[in-house]
């Protein structure tokens, strides 16, 4: 269902930046907050291009609007699964911690499968792809980019958890400045993930909660987590 959704969003991206070129080919300059709203599709219609264009232009728009109850419906039935086991228990830890919401709890667990097939937090980054390469040369040892074999969908996963992580934690954020200042900031961010995934693993093989967590972002976490599932899945 992960791969399904991504796939039904490639669809949207893919739609929303054909209309964006169409408005770059006309040098037709958007209204503000937000181009692809529903209140802004008249403003759409009455656009000055060529026919052809606006047949165009009209399609795609269709396509948006046919697939966002796709994408919603989606979207509820993967809030009912994460109150259901195999995944309900180990959400209940994974999405406490800082750049986890539903959907990244999600991809990452359905990446991860059974936590017990990993003995090691070593062998779970190996899995993602997040490891970091090792040339060797006689007596040099040297270390490179990231090794990309693994699950991609795990892997861009942490990313966009950590990055979420370093703007709102007070934590991974002194930790991301630190090493940016040494490698950069994308080898910084790739690093915050390989240790984010670290301790989804502890988490989920110990269950119990992160030692850095703050338990009012906790609270607040479980409360919108409640809030997606529905009164009938709440409890």
């Amino acid at each position: 269902i992960i791969s399904h959704r991504s796939r039904l969003i490639s669809q949207q991206t893919a739609a929303k930046n054909r209309l964006r070129s169409a408005l770059h080919r006309h040098n037709i300059v958007p209204p503000s907050g937000g181009v692809f709203k529903a209140d802004v599709r008249e403003w759409w219609t009455r656009l000055d291009v060529p026919s052809s264009e606006k047949l165009r232009i009209k399609q795609d728009l269709a396509i948006l609007d046919h697939l966002e109850p796709l994408v919603a419906e989606v979207d509820r039935e993967l809030a009912r699964l994460s109150s259901c086991e195999p995944w309900h228990s180990q959400m209940t830890y994974i999405i406490q911690l800082p750049g986890f919401g539903l959907l990244t709890s999600l991809t990452v667990l359905s990446a991860i499968g059974d936590i017990t097939r990993f003995s090691s937090a070593k062998k779970l980054v190996g899995y993602s792809g997040l490891a970091s390469k090792v040339h060797s040369s006689g007596q040099t040892h040297r270390g490179g980019g990231i090794t990309k074999q693994g699950r991609r969908e795990l892997r861009a996963a942490m990313v966009e958890a950590a990055w979420v992580a370093v703007r709102n934690d007070p934590h991974w954020e002194g930790k991301f400045e630190s090493l940016k200042h040494r490698i950069g900031s994308k080898k910084a961010i790739v690093a915050i993930a390989r240790k984010l995934l670290v301790v989804v693993w502890n988490v989920l093989t110990a269950q119990e909660t992160d030692r850095q967590a703050n338990a009012d972002k906790i609270a607040f976490k479980l409360m919108v987590w409640s809030q997606r599932l529905g009164a009938e899945h709440r409890e």
